[in-house]
């Protein structure tokens, strides 16, 4: 593993709103390669103005499903983020570990409450 750390700053690659999930995916794009070579990466979120569960799911979310989890905890780190928005980082970690330990049960789920059962058998 490296020792040098890649500093990503949020700001100067999406913009100051963190809201879609296109901008999600290309932070997901921008650290993704780092960390599967176990570089560690800190994303400053210094002048992001808006942050929605949407982007954090796109950028953060989907690398638990793609990586060991304890490999992504202990290579993130995140800097200048509101209590707030720490809090919804945190609740997006947890549901994307809840749902990548056990995907098909939770498309199920979700096929069912939508009342597309058929599409689960």
């Amino acid at each position: 593993m490296s020792d040098s750390v890649i500093n990503v700053r949020v700001s100067q690659l999406v913009g100051p709103l963190c809201v879609s999930m296109r901008d999600g995916e290309r932070l997901y794009e921008k650290i993704f390669p780092h960390l599967e070579k176990c570089v560690p990466i800190n994303l400053s979120f210094e002048h992001v103005e808006v942050i929605i569960s949407a982007f954090l799911n796109s950028a953060i979310g989907q690398l638990y499903g793609k990586l060991p989890y304890d490999r992504v905890d202990h290579l993130i780190s995140c800097s200048g983020l509101e209590s707030d928005d720490q809090d919804l980082l945190e609740r997006v970690i947890e549901n994307a570990k809840l749902y990548y330990e056990r995907p098909e049960d939770f498309d199920r789920a979700w096929n069912e409450e939508l009342g597309d059962e058929d599409e689960t058998e």
